[in-house]
């Protein structure tokens, strides 16, 4: 990720997941770039070919938002993907030097933590796991304060043995993060982890080189627990009032279903699980 060339990182790396024939033109016979060519997405978004150049190289950092609509409509970018391309092309002033602080969870979250009989978290902005009940940890060891959920997900195996979809669920996490961080990313805590897993993880990196975006939304997981079998779980992501970022995230099945006694045997099995004991330190990133 270049710190300074946010806008042409994102545009090259778009440009190179649309092909020719998504967009209606020939594939022209032998072609040495990936996807569209330069001249090709500034002639279909009607300006020169030079300023789009412009753009991707860093040389042009005010383009208007009818031009960045333009370019998403020749990319084929969804709404949230123009949204960020959007806040990508507006000036930001540089960040100034700021203390890092921990994300606190407050204490009525934390009470709800105790008491909700479902496995539920607090995620943080950077997807550290800020506080957790134990039905959270006995579904999976890695929810518990301290760890973040990028590097449980690409750096533990035991991990990816969890999640029989992990194919599916590794490239949203990565493009909710990319969402979650748009107007932090050149924190050095984001580059610092970015950097970490960019290393450790070869999915990572290529995932996180084509800058896919996504809305954090809830969704449907499937987890093949070892002391229960496979489960199919609803996650809702709910966000906390208050706070820079954190979410509140709770696994539950559908009532009646496989998944339900299986999830109830779970808890069994954790001793009651939800109720009392919250893993609730907080603490500073990096």
């Amino acid at each position: 990720m270049s710190e300074e060339n946010r806008l042409g990182d994102y545009l090259r790396a778009r440009r190179e997941q649309v092909t020719p024939a998504m967009v209606g033109l020939p594939p022209g016979g032998v072609r040495r770039v990936a996807g569209l060519r330069r001249e090709e997405v500034a002639m279909l978004a009607g300006i020169s070919a030079d300023y789009y150049l412009r753009l991707e190289q860093g040389r042009d950092r005010n383009p208007s938002a009818q031009v960045l609509e333009a370019i998403a409509r020749v990319l084929q970018l969804d709404e949230t993907a123009t949204d960020h391309l959007l806040r990508l092309g507006v000036p930001r002033p540089r960040p100034r030097s700021v203390r890092l602080r921990p994300e606190t969870v407050p204490p009525e979250v934390l009470q709800l933590l105790g008491v909700l009989g479902q496995p539920a978290f607090v995620e943080g902005q950077w997807l550290d796991v800020l506080a957790a009940n134990p039905l959270a940890t006995a579904l999976n060891p890695n929810l518990r304060v301290g760890e973040n959920r990028l590097r449980s997900l690409f750096l533990d195996p035991a991990e990816r043995d969890l999640h029989p979809a992990w194919e599916t669920l590794a490239p949203r996490l990565v493009a909710g993060f990319r969402r979650r961080v748009a107007d932090v990313a050149d924190d050095p805590r984001v580059a610092q982890l970015v950097g970490e897993l960019t290393l450790g993880s070869e999915v990572f990196a290529r995932l996180w080189a084509r800058h896919d975006v996504k809305q954090v939304r809830g969704k449907t997981v499937r987890l093949d627990h070892p002391q229960v079998g496979e489960m199919t779980l609803a996650m809702s992501k709910l966000a906390v009032e208050g706070s820079a970022g954190l979410l509140l995230v709770v696994h539950h099945a559908e009532p009646g279903t496989a998944s339900a006694e299986r999830l109830a045997l779970l808890s069994s099995l954790a001793g009651g699980g939800g109720v009392g004991g919250v893993d609730d330190r907080s603490i500073a990133r990096f």
